[in-house]
């Protein structure tokens, strides 16, 4: 019984019935869709106001523009080396595995593509970083634009600092309505369960596993080459800073468990800021570092489009020199940045990056359609997992973390604390996690 009071048992309980209850009675995949959307808008409604309390107090509490700016910088350039490498490895295995040989193009479903396609050929890059900087900040909070938020939430934080003790009461109401923020999350994270149950209502009784068999080698493929790219290249990273990649992901584990049964990371950005504060992470990194990892660090969805594409181009019998390929990761490189926050954003960035290649035809995408929503949990997964390790390693790197903390609750596996545990220190001041002075480097 003490073991039920575990909420990642309770999540994996919710997995499996909602498995069984999609596959025994599929009809009811419209409830579970109702039972785990209304489980994300939930965790949605809070992502924005969490980003912006928690970049806002984090740089108003360093009072440093230099500070935000070194970690930033850090992070994209983190994330871009990452992102590369993701892609580089999606091409890779997929000319190793050959996951679309022997797979008859006349076995592609008359599917409707023509959405995605025109919703492709309306994204352009240059639109993704005109649209970071926002014309209207209340709308930015209505849609839940992370990036815009994201953008706003740092010039706020900025313009804060510099109003030195008259701005400190204002700083000390953010921590506290801060605080009522995650007591709210707490209460959510507590229908986790439930939402991990209806995600896979859905999935299971909408699609089944039949499609499964059609795609079933480029589905394998896919999660063996997620799976090499978390436990080598995300695995080296962190041994290499002497960290244990296999405990943080114990850590993490409900969280990742929730990703399985809602197949979204969003659902669990408020859960993993969380966790990452609480295991001795800055709060200035993680909230800086995390929604920006969001639209750029997006690791699971590169090594998907890198093999996704070469995958139709097998299927079609299209050869494709290594010239092309590597230009095939340049455009990825550009294109995957385009379509963030943007529903589909998946098929969109391929109808895209097809239409930029102009070899490959953009019919294939009628193949993935079937089991996209299954490999959706292992993008997401993975995103969830690259955001988490970028976290600690920008932390680890620029001296914003607490070592003895975070060695006590992640490597240790000792007795860590919930989130409603989780305490915004109001009355002390925060400790200091770096050298002061770096400051003037």
């Amino acid at each position: 019984m003490k073991l039920l009071r575990q909420l990642y048992i309770q999540v994996l309980i919710g997995v499996v019935l909602g498995i069984v209850v999609g596959h025994f009675f599929p009809s009811l995949n419209s409830v579970g869709k109702v039972i785990g959307e209304t489980y994300i808008n939930l965790i949605k409604m809070l992502i924005a106001p969490l980003i912006f309390f928690t970049i806002v107090t984090g740089i108003a509490n360093t009072g440093s523009l230099g500070k935000a700016g070194r970690i930033g910088g850090k992070a994209i350039i983190y994330f871009e080396i990452i992102s590369t490498l993701a892609l580089l490895l999606g091409v890779i295995v997929a000319n190793i595995v050959k996951p679309g040989f022997g797979l008859s193009a006349n076995n592609i479903p008359n599917t409707n593509i023509d959405g995605y396609v025109k919703a492709g050929s309306e994204v352009h890059w240059v639109d993704f970083f005109l649209h970071m900087i926002p014309t209207n900040v209340v709308d930015s909070f209505a849609k839940g634009d992370i990036l815009q938020v994201l953008v706003f939430s740092i010039l706020f934080g900025i313009g804060l600092g510099k109003l030195d003790t008259a701005g400190k009461s204002i700083t000390h109401n953010f921590e506290k309505i801060n605080k009522i923020l995650f007591s709210i999350l707490n209460i959510i994270t507590l229908l986790s369960p439930l939402g991990a149950f209806g995600g896979m209502v859905y999935t299971i009784g909408k699609f089944g596993f039949g499609t499964l068999f059609v795609l079933g080698k480029l589905m394998a493929t896919f999660y063996a080459t997620a799976a090499l790219f978390i436990f080598v290249i995300l695995g080296l990273i962190m041994r290499y800073y002497k960290l244990s990649l296999f405990k943080l992901l114990v850590y993490i584990k409900e969280e990742l468990l929730i990703v399985v049964g809602s197949s979204s990371s969003e659902s669990v950005l408020p859960n993993i800021m969380v966790k990452l504060e609480d295991a001795g992470c800055s709060p200035t990194v993680v909230g800086l570092v995390i929604p920006t990892g969001y639209s750029f660090n997006l690791d699971g969805t590169s090594i998907y489009l890198s093999m996704a594409i070469l995958f139709i181009a097998q299927v079609f019998n299209v050869h494709l020199d290594l010239w092309q390929q590597l230009t095939i990761v340049g455009i990825l490189l550009i294109t995957s940045k385009g379509a963030g926050g943007i529903t589909g954003s998946g098929f969109i960035v391929l109808t895209t990056s097809l239409a930029a290649i102009k070899v490959i035809p953009v019919e294939g995408l009628a193949l993935l359609i079937g089991v996209d929503r299954f490999m959706s949990q292992a993008r997401s997964i993975t995103n969830v997992i690259g955001n988490t390790v970028a976290t600690v390693i920008i932390a680890k790197h620029e001296k914003m973390i607490d070592d003895d903390l975070y060695n006590t609750v992640v490597e240790s596996r000792q007795k860590k604390r919930s989130i409603q545990e989780h305490n915004i220190t109001i009355d002390k001041p925060q400790k200091v996690l770096f050298n002061e002075k770096t400051e003037t480097a």
